[in-house]
């Protein structure tokens, strides 16, 4: 079976956050943030692609895949 794929361009706007219900309850403590750690995979030949450092390793691959032209 071959998988082709197609990049498509995007394009991201803010959008009006959505009218929220009053809270019966008082919100669960949040979680501290865990600060963001970025992962550069260099390519060679001037290319990389840089990740975030808990991305799914099947969709990296997925990415891999498609900027080395595997797929």
């Amino acid at each position: 079976m071959q998988v082709s794929s197609t990049l498509v361009p995007v394009i991201v706007s803010e959008a009006a956050p959505a009218a929220q219900p009053p809270a019966l309850e008082a919100p669960a403590p949040s979680q501290p943030r865990r600060k963001r750690s970025d992962v550069t995979i260099e390519l060679g030949r001037d290319r990389r692609v840089r990740v975030d450092s808990d991305i799914d390793t099947e969709e990296l691959g997925r990415i891999l895949d498609c900027v080395l032209g595997r797929r």
